[in-house]
């Protein structure tokens, strides 16, 4: 088969409703304008009948590939078995629910032609609920400590990626990717574009509360190593300050002589001791597991089944 010039990633989740119309515009985008190009639909998992929709869509359509994870695995891991079933120079990842209108990928293209290896789309107006916008703001203040990330340069789930970048992203191993921490750090020339955000007509959104915290704790825990730098201070800072407190008392006690009525300070203080310890312990054990499971396991997500028609 020759490969495609552009090639469109997209994670599908409990989505049965609206992905075979996610197909279909996304397709009649690229056949508009005379451009090569397949669809990796990845199934992370679903609960509902989203399979079922992309083996149609698969049939109606050569140019879309079907692959079904074993199970659910996340989005971003999606986003990696995307990227290396895909085949074409430039790759695209959107969303399954048409918040991202595929008729928007051609800002996208416009951008590159600039020679930029990563283009982000930027959306005017989010349709997203307040909690994830205060998620955002929060990721994004990490990735720039930790990636990199330009002041102005804002990431979302709609970019579009050079084949050079694909490929460095494909050659991570973990078990925990973060592929807009992946794009940073394999990238050299990127850029944000305006394009349009729907609001989602079928269905509710996948992300909640858990979702971004457990994604924050993914970025911080697997890479950087800021929480243990920052428990590593607190108890620096805990140690000069018993120090400080211990020669107190010693001093008191010599100068004053002994007093019973010390006994709540000692209470309180070895309460609060003891949980700056048991702090440090469960964080060192965080980092302790997830190093486990990077050495022992094989690959993020699993295949079940793909379907590629060959044309």
């Amino acid at each position: 088969m020759s490969k495609p010039e552009y090639s469109v990633v997209i994670p599908v989740y409990n989505s049965q409703d609206i992905v075979l119309e996610t197909l279909r515009r996304t397709a009649g985008f690229f056949r508009s304008r005379d451009l090569s190009y397949e669809i990796i639909a990845v199934n992370d998992g679903s609960r509902d009948e989203s399979w079922k929709r992309l083996l149609e869509g698969a049939e109606q359509d050569p140019c879309v590939v079907a692959i079904d994870l074993l199970r659910n695995s996340g989005q971003h891991n999606a986003n990696l078995c995307g990227f290396r079933a895909a085949r074409g120079e430039w790759v695209v990842t959107m969303d399954d629910d048409l918040q991202n209108p595929p008729e928007e990928i051609s800002h996208l293209i416009e951008k590159a032609r600039e020679g930029h290896d990563l283009v982000i789309g930027r959306f005017r107006e989010k349709q997203h609920a307040g909690y994830r916008r205060l998620g955002s703001k929060l990721i994004r203040a990490i990735n720039r400590r930790i990636f990199g990330q330009e002041p102005d340069l804002v990431l979302t789930n709609f970019r579009l990626i050079h084949r050079d970048v694909v490929d460095r992203i494909c050659a991570y191993r973990g078990p925990f990717p973060y592929i807009p921490g992946l794009c940073l750090l394999n990238s050299g020339r990127r850029a944000n574009t305006w394009v349009e955000h729907h609001a989602r007509t079928v269905g509710t959104s996948n992300y909640n509360l858990a979702k971004i915290l457990s994604l924050v704790a993914t970025i911080l825990f697997n890479y950087s190593s800021f929480p243990l730098r920052f428990v590593a201070g607190l108890g620096m800072l805990t140690a000069a300050g018993s120090l400080i407190m211990g020669l107190y008392y010693l001093l008191s006690g010599i100068v004053g002589g002994s007093r019973v009525p010390g006994w709540t300070t000692l209470v309180v203080m070895l309460a609060f001791f003891n949980g700056i310890t048991m702090l440090m312990l469960a964080m060192l054990g965080e980092y302790v597991v997830r190093i486990i499971n990077q050495l022992t396991m094989s690959d993020a997500y699993f295949v079940r089944k793909v379907v590629r028609h060959e044309a």
